[in-house]
């Protein structure tokens, strides 16, 4: 008789009792993102299945994943590390417990240990190298991470969290906390206080020697009253003292400054600059008196000048280089085509959204600067250049579109469909959360950003214009030439217009905004659910029977002369979910520590004539003194006799 969950009535088991079919409902819900629902499932599992007797800590595993989206991370690391002491050969309990160490503070570097014993027992999953590629990442390890990427996208071409972390690598993308190296054993909310701490003394001097030197540039000019500007100009490095005092009690770990400075080029930029600018102070309040009496002479000191512009004018030249090269770094339109690949994924759409913005920043610079070489050199030729300039923000919006194409959706769509119902990949019934909220997200498209839109027109109006001026220059139409030079420097501006405006509705509407910032690393979330919440391999009663009633067991391995086979002393026995725990002699032990990837053979002729292959991950027991195998295939075949009998799935 089939029973109805409490929720909402949808078919759960015919036995309200199996553990199994708790999980099943537990990673429906997960891939319907309802981690809430999902721990409930998980919970129950547990408690039918204390000791994981039939789901071999799937219900751990799921339960930790339910509490990772839940934000409880310190129970998800509990969860997985109960997966991993039930099964410890598994690489799902391995990854599953990687990727909830990543986010507890100072544990990056157990985290990384995990996800490499994961790729080790499994190098045939996609997953474990997504998680090796996002510690990566996280760290500013673009090399490596895009490595991983690669890999898992050669085993499952259409793995989103794959294409999106690609992406980023290829757009040398920083974490919102570039300061703090997540290696470090601290917490990173203390890192981000000195980091604000740092900010704090860097802006509020600033602004302070910017006012300062203002309200006594106005003494000394409009008044006559140098002595008095000089005066007032010192005593404001008083308040600079007080200020440095104040925020140096705030940095509790002036040992990790250094490595904060060089990890965040900008906070380093920033503080460095501080300096610069109180030393320029100081020399331009020191020459007050001759630079009074060269403007009364009705020349200005250049010197002075140039010294008086650091001090007001330091932060804008900041930001304007920060802006430049946050727009020029990294490979903005080949990570298009990664974001694009990876479907209507909504980490993805963000993505190309922000990279877009990125693409339109690079061709405004470069249009900015053909217009200013042209009105510098007096040369307008140079601006012929202007309508080469937006081939590449075409091609990259034209490679997006195609990406999207109905013919490359339909390719995604069949490699969903001919995933195995086995893998935790598929079937679609259990793995796609696709409902109606899902079919929204995938049909909008990732370029329905009107600001966007009118960011593109205003760079295709000032390449016209440029060009249009060079064009006119050629056939010596001067006053119209430098008409169409004004066009083109005002459809800049107006660019520079529409960021502004897209930026302030981002920052008023706290949504994503088009600069890096808003850039994220994919969840885990879509129509597939991670490789660490699929089932476990379980053992039927009839390879039970042959592994219990075997005469003998052969164990098989790789070693560095070839495959090696070894005889194994006897089965000890087998854990309720399937795990072998062989009794076997230190060579085995030894084998199985340089490549934990075995095979174990039994035949039993005899009785049932037919023999058993279970391909698993050997971990040695030193305090039980057995090898502990954890199933990943199982083969069943019969013994050739007068029907010649084949190999079957066990």
């Amino acid at each position: 008789m089939r029973t109805r969950s409490a929720e909402n009535g949808t078919p759960l088991s015919t036995d309200p009792g199996d553990p199994r079919e708790w999980c099943v409902l537990a990673a429906r819900r997960l891939a319907e993102d309802r981690p809430e629902d999902a721990l409930e499932a998980a919970r129950r599992a547990v408690d039918h299945d204390p000791g994981a007797e039939h789901a071999a800590g799937w219900g751990y595993r799921l339960a930790s994943l339910a509490f990772e989206r839940l934000g409880r991370s310190a129970e998800a690391v509990a969860a997985a590390e109960e997966a991993v002491r039930l099964a410890p050969g598994s690489w799902a309990a391995r990854l599953r417990l990687g990727a909830a160490l990543r986010h507890v503070p100072g544990r990056w570097r157990e985290s990384r240990a995990q996800a490499a014993r994961a790729v080790r027992y499994a190098p045939q999953e996609p997953d474990p190298h997504v998680l090796a590629g996002d510690l990566a990442l996280l760290r500013g390890e673009h090399r490596a991470a895009e490595g991983a990427y690669r890999e898992a996208l050669r085993l499952l071409d259409g793995h989103a969290g794959a294409r999106v972390g690609l992406g980023l690598a290829l757009l040398r993308w920083e974490s919102p906390r570039d300061h703090h190296d997540p290696a470090w054993p601290v917490d990173p909310r203390e890192t981000g206080r000195a980091r604000r701490a740092l900010e704090s003394w860097a802006r509020q001097t600033r602004l302070l020697l910017a006012a300062a030197l203002v309200a006594a540039a106005v003494t000394a000019f409009g008044t006559g009253l140098t002595t008095w500007a000089e005066i007032g100009g010192g005593a404001v490095l008083a308040a600079v003292v007080a200020i440095t005092l104040r925020q140096a009690r705030r940095v509790r770990l002036w040992p990790y400054v250094p490595g904060m400075l060089a990890r965040d080029v900008w906070l380093a930029a920033s503080v460095s600059v501080t300096p610069v600018a109180l030393a320029a102070y100081v020399a331009t309040v020191a020459t007050l008196p001759r630079a009074v009496s060269r403007s009364a002479a009705g020349d200005l000191d250049g010197t002075w000048a140039v010294l008086a512009g650091t001090v007001l004018l330091n932060g804008v030249a900041v930001f304007v280089l920060r802006v430049l090269a946050e727009a020029w770094r990294g490979r903005p339109v080949t990570a298009l085509a990664q974001f694009a690949a990876a479907g209507g994924d909504r980490t993805a759409r963000r993505a190309a959204d922000v990279t877009l913005w990125l693409v339109a920043g690079r061709a405004w610079s470069v249009l900015a600067a053909v217009a200013v070489a042209a009105r510098i050199t007096g040369e307008p030729r140079w601006a012929a250049v202007a309508p080469v300039v937006l081939l590449a923000p075409a091609w990259a919006y034209g490679g997006t579109r195609r990406s999207r194409s109905p013919r490359s959706q339909r390719s995604q769509r069949s490699q969903r469909s001919q995933r195995s119902p086995g893998s935790p990949h598929g079937p679609r019934g259990l793995h796609d959360s696709r409902g109606p909220r899902g079919r929204r997200l995938s049909g909008r498209a990732h370029g329905g950003d009107r600001w966007l839109v009118a960011a593109a027109v205003t760079l295709a109006a000032a390449s016209a214009a440029l060009g249009g001026s060079a064009l006119l220059a050629v056939y010596g139409r001067g006053r119209a030439d430098d008409l169409a030079w004004w066009c083109g420097a005002g459809a800049l501006a107006a660019f520079a217009a529409v960021f502004a405006a897209r930026s302030a509705q981002a920052w008023w509407q706290g949504s994503p905004g088009p600069w890096r910032a808003s850039l994220i690393m994919h969840d885990g979330r879509g129509d597939r659910l991670p490789g660490d919440a699929g089932p476990p391999v379980g053992l039927s009663g009839d390879v039970r029977r042959a592994f219990t009633h075997a005469r003998e067991v052969v164990l098989s391995c790789a070693a560095p002369g070839g495959p090696r086979a070894l005889a194994v002393g006897a089965v000890g026995a087998i854990g309720p979910g399937g795990e072998l725990r062989l009794i076997a002699a230190d060579d085995a032990w030894e084998v199985a520590e340089r490549d934990p990837r075995v095979a174990v053979f039994a035949a039993d002729p005899a009785e049932r004539g037919f023999w058993v292959e279970v391909r698993g991950i050997a971990v040695g027991d030193p305090e039980a003194g057995v090898l502990r195998v954890t199933p990943e295939h199982v083969t069943v075949g019969e013994f050739p006799g007068r029907h010649q009998g084949r190999a079957r799935a066990g």
